[in-house]
């Protein structure tokens, strides 16, 4: 054990045995669900009209995004996934659950809402660079009613269920009440509460299990400005300073910052941060690298890894969706196969 996690990397033979684990485990996922739109194309020329790219339509794809892409890297990895969340009564709706169904995620968990459009953003990606990005959503805070209707669905089903993973993406369904049930209901049952925050509604995030923030979503929830950088992380005072009030302010039982092309640090109360460097060999598209990151590292401690094996296992899948183009997950295959390239 000491020599793999000096080699910050993970055996094949402990991963295959960690997504056997996982495998037979159950995770919820609730929060803000989305259709990811994506028209991909070729650029020849700028228009004449305006200084801008004109793009020819190559084809098109659509594919679960927010907190349905999280469930979507659990299912990627083999994880029995259920989401819950609001989508409208639209067409953009049925299509989403036709994929969640095609993923085999569970959906009975989505209720539907005639005020709320599903949201629905369109990526036009062309030679492998994202050109704009539109988004058709709603962000008005979910009504009371329907988050109780929500609560109630996670209730039923969270028995037996080994986590809880929170998308907030700010579009409205995460909110104070319905992730201070949440806390109690997972309290209850034994079940790990991960959440990637958002700090577009100031949430009281303590007492959650895991919190994944990016650099500048930890250094926004420490109210701490971001003036100094480090090429070390563990050298990085300021990153320090924030780490270490983040754990004093709200007490998670795990911190673990990323860092884009510095890696990821785990952090946990009385004890020394932990930096794992990139494994990313290149990156094309960082969409949805948050979602794999908590999905990853969730199913892995509910398989009964250590912190460190998790976030190890975690920067695996990091490594392999970033070098691909789009809304991406890590398969198992590639996932082993990037323990064997290290």
């Amino acid at each position: 054990m000491a020599s793999r996690m000096n080699r910050k990397t993970l055996s094949s033979a402990r991963i295959r045995q960690l997504l056997a684990a996982a495998a037979k485990t159950r995770i919820l996922v609730i929060g803000d669900v989305m259709l990811d739109h994506f028209i991909w194309g070729q650029v020849g020329r700028i228009s004449p009209e305006a200084p801008v790219p004109v793009v020819d339509f190559v084809r098109e794809s659509f594919i679960p995004g927010g907190a349905a892409n999280v469930a979507r890297n659990l299912a990627a990895l083999r994880v029995p996934a259920e989401i819950f969340g609001a989508v409208g009564r639209d067409s953009s709706a049925i299509h989403l659950k036709r994929l969640l169904c095609e993923h085999h995620i569970a959906c009975d968990g989505l209720i539907a809402h005639a005020a709320r459009p599903t949201s629905v953003k369109t990526r036009i990606v062309a030679h492998q660079q994202q050109v704009v990005r539109l988004d058709r959503e709603t962000r008005s805070t979910l009504d009371d009613k329907s988050t109780r209707r929500l609560l109630a669905l996670v209730e039923s089903r969270i028995a037996g269920a080994a986590a809880v993973i929170v998308g907030d993406y700010g579009k409205g369904v995460v909110s104070q009440p319905l992730l201070d049930e949440l806390k109690q209901l997972c309290r209850r049952h034994g079940a790990w509460l991960s959440l990637d925050p958002k700090q577009v509604h100031h949430l009281n995030l303590t007492g959650l299990s895991l919190i994944t923030p990016n650099r500048k979503e930890a250094f926004e929830l420490a109210n701490v400005p971001d003036e100094l950088r480090h090429p070390d992380p563990l050298a990085d005072r300021n990153l320090m300073l924030v780490v270490d009030r983040l754990l004093k302010e709200l007490q998670p039982v795990l911190l673990l910052v990323t860092l884009g092309e510095l890696g990821m640090l785990l952090c946990q109360s009385g004890q020394k941060p932990f930096h794992i460097p990139t494994l990313a060999q290149e990156v094309f598209d960082v969409s949805g690298a948050g979602d794999t990151v908590i999905a990853s590292f969730t199913l892995a401690i509910a398989a009964g890894a250590s912190p460190i094996e998790a976030a190890i296992l975690s920067n695996h899948c990091a490594g392999i969706v970033v070098g691909k183009v789009g809304t991406a997950t890590a398969a198992p295959e590639e996932l082993l196969a990037s323990s064997k390239g290290r």
